[in-house]
């Protein structure tokens, strides 16, 4: 579990900019401007959000709290040097605190607030998704920029010919996906931003009895939103990334495209809710866009 000294009591301050996870339980704030934001395409972000790249915001510690929950914080140990931290009721991506450098690093897609800043570089490209499509004009580093440091934020796991591969973040769950999935869709509304940490949610979703665990089932931890019909979240209960969902009810599997190993072999169909999408991402790819859900396919009257 974690804890710390940033701690204050939510009545006893007004700060800039607030936030929470998913459930409610872990909420922090950050009170002057962010001193730089920045998408991260590495292969860990991705699987521990379950998303196709994550932004974050990042900023001073000397003003940065906690104003819950942090005794619901669980973190891994992701490198040598790095520990990824979320909540370990609804699996949603918490602040990183780096005490040794006095920063902290903030997923964007968790504030619903006008932010005062907007991305300014693309990091880890040369690990990014095929799916992902860069038309932004931002600077673009196949690793960490120059004078940021070193390393490779990789993770090679196997895939077997036939099936959709896919694991968490640490390995320790991996599953297979027999057949094409039915549809991919980038989801913006707040639940999604919440639950993904990152600008938007992508999911495939592949029919209830395609998936298979491999091994690692009985670390999957199901996070049901109160209040919503399916909304929900499934993740590792050791490292938080995020897990394909069950819907029984919906007859489906919802599969975080972040957490895939092998292409899905199917292209992105829209962009839903885009109504509700973060102030500062802006959609470049094409794809078609609707501001609520993407209306269902047009009856035929046969009588």
């Amino acid at each position: 579990m974690h804890t710390d000294t940033w701690i204050i009591p939510k009545e006893s301050f007004s700060a800039r900019m607030t936030s929470n996870c998913l459930c409610g339980e872990v909420r922090w704030s950050y009170d002057d401007p962010f001193a730089a934001m920045l998408h991260c395409h590495c292969s860990i972000c991705r699987k521990h959000h379950g998303a196709l790249f994550v932004t974050f915001y990042a900023g001073a510690l000397s003003t940065f709290h906690w104003r819950s929950g942090t005794e619901k914080i669980v973190s891994w140990q992701s490198s040598e040097k790095s520990r990824r931290s979320f909540c370990s009721v609804c699996g949603s991506k918490v602040p990183a605190v780096d005490t040794e450098a006095q920063r902290v690093f903030l997923p964007a897609g968790s504030f619903d607030q006008e932010p005062g800043i907007r991305p300014q570089l693309h990091i880890f490209v040369g690990s990014k998704s095929p799916l992902t499509q860069i038309a932004d004009g931002l600077p673009q580093h196949a690793a960490f920029p120059p004078g940021w440091g070193e390393g490779v934020h990789t993770l090679p796991r196997p895939t077997r010919e036939g099936v959709s591969s896919g694991s968490c973040a640490c390995g320790r769950m991996r599953f297979e996906l027999s057949g094409r999935p039915l549809v991919m869709r980038h989801c913006h509304c707040s639940r999604c931003r919440h639950a993904r940490s990152a600008a938007h949610a992508t999911n495939a979703a592949w029919p209830l009895d395609a998936i298979r665990y491999v091994t690692g089932e009985e670390l999957l931890t199901d996070f049901d939103l109160p209040g919503a019909q399916f909304f929900g979240q499934s993740f590792c209960s050791v490292c938080g990334g995020a897990m394909p969902r069950r819907s029984p009810g919906r007859g489906l599997v919802v599969v975080p495209i972040g957490a895939l190993d092998s292409d899905p072999g199917i292209n992105v169909s829209a962009h839903q809710f885009v109504a509700s999408k973060a102030p500062w991402h802006d959609i470049h790819d094409g794809v078609p866009q609707y501001g609520e859900a993407v209306p269902p396919p047009a009856t035929v009257d046969r009588a």
